[in-house]
């Protein structure tokens, strides 16, 4: 192989080496910001005025070391950065993978479990998709409960009565529960992912013990974040 051809081969392996670490690192970021994200939202059972301050003080993080939001801002700087970064890997990373699969894609090599040599779990099979329903997801989100450019259930300036009325609506709840499971599958596949590109899975008995936290960790964030809005659609939370 000439030398010029080797660099390249190189560099091509490098630059993947790396993107795969920039998905699995921001991946963590983002899962610790669900993780934050789905503890704050528990706050609702308080009661309305518990959560309202919460919500507030989101606002007054820093203070008064820093001024009004500018950690808040910060960290949402931060997150979209994050955000940015992994999507970019993403699409870069299923771009060389197409290429390299001569455009067929998803044609790996032969097991006991894929005979015809595709080796996907259901949760692998929908990163690619999931991603779209949670980026769009995601954009109302914030449109309704960060923005409050729209209102499902009324218009409030309290947090606590933007969520309870907008989720006492079945198809706003249904929309959650989507993207909930959405980002629950990615969860479950992209953990172990992120291990297997940062080394960790190096035994059959560390593969199981991924395998087992990357589960739990995708049940908890999924369920964690949608038992207000169900019990708020069912009566349990007025």
């Amino acid at each position: 192989m000439p030398a010029s051809t080797l660099t390249k081969h190189r560099a091509t392996v490098r630059s993947t080496v790396v993107l795969k670490a920039i998905m699995a690192i921001t991946g963590l970021v983002m899962i610790g910001f669900l993780l934050a994200h789905m503890a704050g939202n528990l706050w609702v059972f308080a009661g309305r005025e518990e959560f309202n301050d919460y919500a507030h003080h989101l606002r007054t993080l820093g203070e008064p070391m820093l001024p009004h939001k500018v950690l808040l801002w910060a960290l949402r700087i931060g997150l979209l950065l994050s955000v940015v970064l992994h999507v970019y890997s993403a699409i870069t990373l299923w771009k060389r993978a197409h290429v390299a699969s001569a455009r067929k894609g998803g044609t790996r090599y032969h097991t006991s479990k894929g005979q015809r040599g595709v080796q996907r779990s259901y949760a692998s099979f929908t990163m690619r998709y999931g991603g779209i329903v949670i980026t769009l997801f995601v954009i109302y989100h914030l449109l309704h409960f960060t923005g409050n450019q729209i209102h499902p259930g009324g218009a409030s300036s309290s947090p606590y009565d933007r969520v309870v009325n907008g989720f006492e609506i079945w198809w706003v709840w249904l929309s959650y529960v989507i993207a909930m499971v959405a980002i629950g599958l990615h969860l479950r596949h992209g953990l172990w992912a992120a291990a297997a590109s940062l080394g960790a899975n190096t035994s059959p008995r560390r593969r199981r013990q991924l395998n087992t936290g990357a589960i739990t960790i995708a049940v908890v964030i999924t369920v964690g974040f949608l038992l207000p809005p169900t019990l708020i659609l069912f009566g349990g939370i007025s």
